[in-house]
């Protein structure tokens, strides 16, 4: 019988673990340790809240640490850090943040749900006023005030990935001048060209300066930042937010024996286990099976951190629940645009060394003659013996969303395009065509 639970970490995975772990027995003794001063937040809405789309940071706060003590009896310890593990006694070195004092703390059961954090590269100058990176609550509080000021004119975000993309959205509406540098040959490169390329023309038409295959070698300032030098050029900027990417939180799993992945991710089997006994992980710091890869990959996203965070939370307490896996479906809104995609793209096929055919074409978000209808492109990826789907993107003004998750749910239920061009969906001037996009796109795949 399990006697004790802790917790380190308390965003996404972690709560969702120890929530549903509390509803299941709502007498085991759970411990959450949060380094940071917030727990269970809504961290996708930090662009938003930036760009004033929502002027209020404490509606992304989903329950606060007190809602966990008061109504979960769930001991939430904010402002703690655990600094290491030791598998062999089952213990824990934590040390208080505010006050500095250490001490040690002993589990039955361990969940690592740390995430992951934002990557600032060791470039001369990351030390400058108004450099930042975005991972929460305060980071978002930090870059708004920045930003407002009158004398913050332009902006420079480094890497085009989705939440560069996303901030490059907020900073056009607070009316800056905005510069995006990425080391790829194109944005949002986790997309397919087609479809980047479309993110690049929205963004071109916003005036959004887009310099790709260009290296960050400083930032150049004297107190506050005042520019980028790349290896081909140098940038002014008045603020800059670092956007290359993330690294899972694991340090505290260094000399453990657990193992990781290649970025140093947690490895964790279907059921959320370390190969370490009693301890499990999920959510940012840890892998995630992909179901068309049929292998773990590392995605990190807060759908997939609270989805293995339920099931982890059961199987905390004695069950044995699979988690299922995940295929890659994400979303990004990027000023007049959405892109999205599921499966895997056509460079994942490739790298994979699957058979594949793609096809890409432009459809319409509704009945021409219904006012403001809007171009939708579509790209496939499909095997071409079986003609499965396996990988959609797609781009649009309007009903991308809920059109991805069709085929989202098409290609986990391993649904060829004929069977997808055939499906039953809904139909009315002011929101399809006769053929939605879905299968015009199914249909006219060769």
């Amino acid at each position: 019988m399990t006697e004790r639970i802790i917790v380190v970490g308390g965003v996404a995975a972690g709560m969702s673990a120890a929530s549903k772990a509390r509803r299941i027995d709502p007498k085991v003794e759970i411990t959450v340790y949060e380094a940071g001063d917030q727990v269970s937040y809504g961290a996708c809405g930090l662009p938003y809240f930036i760009s004033n789309l929502n002027n209020d940071y404490k509606k992304m706060i989903i329950r606060t640490a007190d809602d966990f003590i008061h109504k979960q009896n769930i001991d939430v310890k904010l402002k703690h850090k655990v600094v290491k593990v030791f598998p062999k006694d089952k213990s824990l070195l934590v040390r208080n943040i505010l006050s500095g004092q250490v001490f040690i703390d002993h589990y039955d059961k361990l969940i690592i749900a740390t995430g992951a954090a934002p990557i600032m590269p060791p470039w001369p100058g990351r030390e400058l006023k108004n450099v930042f990176t975005l991972k929460t609550i305060q980071d978002a509080i930090d870059i708004k005030e920045a930003v407002m000021q009158r004398d913050v004119k332009n902006v420079a975000i480094i890497g085009a990935g989705y939440i560069g993309m996303e901030l490059v959205e907020s900073m056009i509406y607070l009316g800056k001048k905005v510069t995006v540098i990425d080391r790829s040959p194109r944005v949002m490169n986790t997309f397919d060209k087609e479809i980047s390329d479309l993110v690049l023309k929205e963004s071109e038409k916003h005036n959004v300066a887009i310099y790709n295959n260009e290296t960050v070698e400083a930032l150049i300032g004297s107190h506050r930042v005042e520019g980028i030098k790349t290896d081909r050029a140098v940038y002014e900027a008045d603020a800059v937010v670092v956007c290359v990417g993330v690294k899972p939180s694991t340090e505290l799993m260094k000399g453990t024996g657990v193992k990781l992945f290649p970025n140093d991710a947690i490895v964790v089997d279907q059921e959320l286990k370390t190969n370490l006994e009693d301890i499990y992980a999920a959510g940012d710091c840890a892998t995630i099976y992909h179901q068309v890869l049929k292998k773990d990959s590392y995605i990190p996203l807060g759908t997939n951190a609270n989805k293995q965070g339920k099931v982890l939370g059961e199987n905390i307490l004695g069950s044995h629940k699979k988690f299922p896996g995940v295929i890659g479906t994400a979303v990004c809104k990027v000023l007049d645009i959405t892109i999205a995609r599921t499966g895997i793209s056509e460079e994942e096929a490739q790298h994979h060394h699957i058979p594949y055919k793609t096809h890409f074409v432009k459809a319409s978000s509704h009945a021409s003659y219904y006012p403001e209808a809007t171009p939708i492109y579509v790209k496939l990826i499909y095997d071409p013996v079986t003609r499965k789907l396996l990988g959609a993107q797609m781009a649009g003004e309007k009903g991308i969303a809920i059109r991805i998750d069709v085929f989202a749910t098409a290609i986990q239920n391993q649904m060829v395009l004929e069977d997808i061009g055939m499906l039953d969906l809904c139909y009315a001037p002011p929101f399809a065509t006769v053929w939605d996009a879905i299968q015009v796109a199914a249909n006219s795949a060769k």
